[in-house]
This record gives structure tokens, sequence and C-alpha cells, in this order.
């Protein structure tokens, strides 16, 4: 039988990026439904192309336009993000690949998982603000979290007949994206533009730019600190420039693993929505005489102080990660909208993290609580900065 898949986000990276999998599989998937936030053209095409049995919408204003637009079809379209979080509840669907943005995705996938749904999991922020919630909630419910993160789907893949053999340590490698090597002067006038240009994936702008100030990496590093049970010191980041290792694993005999591939994201996607179940495919192999140096080096974390906020994040525990997370989508949108420069983005936050009150055993309306107060607060911060 197909698997039957809803997608929550279709109309960004990860999102289009699934549905070329699917393309590509037509025997072993489908989409049941497709959710986007703004994006209401593309999902129209998307909901005429795929026929999924629902479509949402999170913007409630673009509801009249969608649902117009798709009248003539056997498709249900609902808006709002309460519609969101709602329809993974449904019977239908197989398996729920969270692929929205930030912090919008943490209430669709606890629903999902409080209602036995397996996820292909892309949205790291939902571990990061409420990793303890929802890894309790999934054991409880029996629940996969199958990791989509290209470095989390690596070390994933390197435990497959492992479960049994104790974790010395892992290695997330990480790009180092655009500024790797910088200094302070040089980053002091980067532009958006600058910052946008990663060397080796396309992503969208926010998960773009937290990659420049490795954000992105310290996000990962919470992520596999709940989806493998790892302490932060079994936890380790390399910057490694070509983007071919895509994380590593290294056992207590002293034996490592790792899983290498070309930087395409549909991999990981394709692994996640198919296991245990590897699918063939053709995309374009890695070719070892194409890369015949293979580079590593220890992150900065003086310069991308992100890294170093996430690590103590982590060890700190209860709702800080949670306002590590609300304070950068804030910022990150400053700095995309130009009202703070580059090297103003780490200050923020962990001002941020030094203002708003920490909750050390936070329940989910703790951390909603926390999401409001820490936006409010770094909003304050943001002002008047350029």
């Amino acid at each position: 039988m197909k698997k039957r898949i809803a997608i929550l986000g279709s109309t960004g990276s990860i999102g289009t990026q699934s549905l070329e999998v699917i393309d590509q599989n037509p025997d072993d998937f489908e989409v049941e439904v497709l959710t986007a936030n703004n994006n209401v053209d593309l999902l129209i095409q998307q909901a005429i192309k795929y026929q999924p049995n629902v479509v949402v919408i999170a913007n409630k204003d673009k509801y009249p336009y969608l649902a117009g637009a798709l009248a003539d079809e056997d498709i249900k379209v609902y808006a709002g993000d309460e519609a969101i979080a709602q329809v993974v509840d449904m019977d239908t669907i197989d398996l729920v690949l969270t692929a929205m943005v930030g912090y919008s995705g943490l209430i669709p996938t606890y629903n999902a998982v409080n209602a036995g749904k397996n996820i292909a999991l892309a949205n790291k922020e939902t571990l990061v603000v409420a990793g303890e919630i929802i890894t309790k909630k999934a054991r409880e419910k029996q629940v996969d979290l199958l990791p989509v993160d290209s470095e989390h789907s690596a070390i994933f893949q390197c435990l497959v007949g492992e479960f049994m053999n104790p974790i010395e340590k892992i290695y997330l490698t990480c790009s180092g994206g655009p500024f790797r090597g910088k200094t302070f002067d040089e980053l002091k006038d980067v532009s958006v533009e600058h910052a946008l240009a990663h060397p080796n994936w396309d992503m969208g702008a926010k998960i773009t730019i937290d990659s420049a100030t490795l954000m992105n990496k310290g996000f990962e590093v919470i992520e596999a600190h709940w989806l493998f049970g790892l302490p932060a010191e079994k936890i380790d980041v390399i910057v490694h420039p070509q983007s071919i290792i895509h994380s590593i694993v290294q056992f207590e005999d002293g034996s490592m693993k790792a899983q290498m591939g070309l930087p395409d994201m549909k991999l990981p996607i394709q692994y996640a929505m198919g296991f245990p179940k590897r699918i063939a495919n053709k995309f374009p192999r890695f070719n070892f005489l194409d890369y015949p140096t293979l580079e590593f080096e220890t992150p900065n974390t003086k310069i991308f102080r992100n890294l170093a906020l996430a690590f103590e994040a982590m060890e700190m525990g209860g709702n800080m990660p949670c306002i590590l997370n609300a304070a950068n989508e804030v910022v990150v949108e400053a700095f995309l909208a130009q009202r703070i420069k580059f090297l103003q983005i780490p200050e923020i936050i962990e001002k941020a993290m030094n203002t708003v009150a920490f909750v050390k055993n936070p329940g989910l309306d703790d951390l909603i609580q926390t999401n409001i107060e820490t936006r409010r607060v770094t909003e304050l911060l943001t002002e008047d900065k350029i």
C-alpha cells in the first residue's frame, strides 16, 4: 500500500523537495494533506497537481482566494493555524512530514505525535523548544521521530544495527556557511545578500541566515541531544566545507561510521519517508575523484557566538532553548529587514536569554508563554540598533 503523506509547509524548500520525491516514487507515496503559510498561488498549483484530501492555508485572509481557485476540485479547504494543528489527526494520514519553519511547527507536531502519527521531522525547532515533552509523548504513543535534517539522518543511518552499542561521541558536520574564516572586522557590515549566499545548500531565507550565524548548527546540537539521548559532552561540531560527510558516529571501541553523499536534501527526505526501506532513485552519485580533498576545522565560537549560546541553552535546559529560539526568530527577521546588523544577532539573543524569566520544568503552556514573552522582549531589544 502507498504511504499517505501530510506535508506541513509544502511550499517551502523542504516541502517542494518532498513533493519531488513523491513524483519519483508514485507507487510508494501519495499526498493526503498539504499546508502552507502564505504562498497561496503555489499551494493552489500543488493541490491541483497532487489532488490531496485536504489543503490548509495558515493566513486566513487568503482563504477566499484559495477556496475559489479549488472550487471545482474534490479537495477540502481550510484556513488558520488551528486548522493545521487539527488536520494532522486525520485517520487517513500514515506519516506527517513537518517542514514548517520555526516555532510554528511545534503545536502541529505535538498534535500529530499525540494522534499516534509517525513523524518525518524537518522542523528542528520543535525539539529545540520542547524536546523533552515531544520525545516523552512519542515514547508514550510509540511514534517514530524520523529525522530529515541531513546531519541527523546521517546519525540515524549510522546507528541502524548499532542500537545495542553505546555511543562515545557524535560529530555533526557544518559547512561553515558563507562567512567561514571571516574576522569581526570583515563581518561588521555584511549585507543580507551576502548572508543569503550559502555555498552548498539551497534553503529558505530564515534557515540560510541561521546557517550563516551557525545558529542552525546550534539548533541541530539540541535536536541531536533529544533524538539520540546524548549529553552535551558527547556531541561535537566540526566544520567540513565540502558538505560530503553529513555526520559521524564514534563508538566505544573507537571505530567511526560516517554517512556520505552529495549535498542534496532529497536523499534524507526520501530515507525518512521510506523508512525502513531504502528506495532506489536516480539522484546524482558522489564521485571520489571530484573531491580529492575533504577538509575539517574547529568552529570559531568567539566570532560565531550563536553556536556557544545553543550549547549553553541546552545545558541549562528548562525553557532556555525556547528563549533562544524565539529570540533568534525575531532577530533574524530584523536582520532580513535590515533593522539590525549581522554581528548584533548574537548580542541581542544573549540579552534576551539573560532577561526572560527562567523556568526549570516547563509544561507546554509555560513554553507558549515563554515564546510570547521572549518575542516581546527581543522586539524591544532590536529597536534603534542601526
